[in-house]
């Protein structure tokens, strides 16, 4: 195990936090940040398109603070992990199933440093997809936690076909590592103003995220590419249509959610017997990085779950 950078002031995270690179299975470069102490057990956080671990250290601090060890990762294309395009602002995957190979990885590296069980997950977005997958693939974790996940894409139904035609054959021709029509290399967080914002209401995150990926700009990536949008599209499409895992979830969405598909995530968890969804009021994307009411509420909610 190899020590990696870790921007902790930044994060705000706890100071006892340790930064690793590990190696997936196909040689691609990852790097993970845990914190190692938790007499209740492991929140494993797998976070949302864009991310970076940094944007975790208040929600580290939060778990630890209620006695659970914190493992985050930064996917592949994204963070400091390996950029998979020429343009390292470009969010770019090969698969989406090789996200699962990154989830293999984290969970070797959590086993061998004898991260204190049970496994807890923590999902967001993105992340919530990889980690559907991953619990079909019987992701050994107990009690799975599913913030605002990515199980469809907020895609006009009317544009939906002509989205996917456009995706699969720009991959075809060669162009899936270019920007998705309509995006670009910038991030939201560069772009976007408080106000306006469809990340969160609390305008003290807001300041805390965009003073990261402004010390920092080698953290964060741009819009998706082509080839990315058709891998999604492809994976929620596959996903929706399969069984639920045989897992209790718990799951969260804002009132005011404009970036996943609250329909999507409604009506998955409709068809999941062990399904709870908890409507979060005044709540936007980022529901643990919201005001301090609803991080406490949620927090609170999660903790109950765990330990219920």
């Amino acid at each position: 195990m190899t020590q990696a950078p870790f921007y902790v002031e930044h994060a705000e995270a706890p100071p006892d936090g340790k930064a690793c690179w590990i190696k997936a299975s196909d040689g691609v470069r990852l790097r993970m940040v845990y914190w190692s102490k938790g007499e209740k057990g492991t929140v494993l956080i797998f976070p949302g398109r864009t991310e970076f671990v940094e944007k975790y250290g208040r929600t580290a601090a939060t778990f630890q603070a209620l006695g659970y060890g914190v493992a985050v990762i930064d996917w592949r294309g994204q963070g400091l992990s390996d950029r998979l395009a020429p343009n390292r602002k470009l969010g770019h995957v090969g698969e989406f199933g090789d996200y699962q190979l990154d989830v293999e990885a984290m969970m070797g590296e959590i086993v061998a440093l004898e991260m204190p069980k049970p496994y807890f997950l923590c999902s967001h977005s993105m992340g919530g997809a990889i980690a559907l997958r991953a619990l079909q693939n019987g992701l050994a974790v107990k009690r799975p936690v599913f913030i605002a996940p990515m199980w469809g894409l907020t895609i006009d139904p009317l544009w939906r076909p002509l989205v996917q035609a456009l995706s699969a054959g720009s991959k075809t021709v060669g162009l899936g590592a270019e920007f998705a029509p309509g995006t670009s290399p910038k991030n939201y967080l560069n772009t976007s103003k408080y106000p306006d914002n469809v990340l969160t209401s609390s305008e003290d995150t807001w300041d805390y995220l965009v003073r990261m990926t402004k010390a920092h700009a080698g953290l964060e990536i741009g819009g998706p590419s082509i080839q990315w949008l058709y891998e999604a599209l492809t994976e929620t499409k596959e996903l929706s249509g399969m069984e639920p895992p045989d897992y209790e979830v718990f799951c969260f969405i804002g009132s005011d959610e404009k970036v996943v598909n609250r329909r999507d995530v409604f009506d998955y968890a409709a068809k999941w017997s062990g399904a709870q969804v908890v409507v979060m009021t005044g709540a936007r994307h980022e529901i643990l990085m919201e005001t301090p009411e609803i991080q406490a509420r949620a927090f609170r909610l999660i903790d109950g779950y765990f330990t219920s």
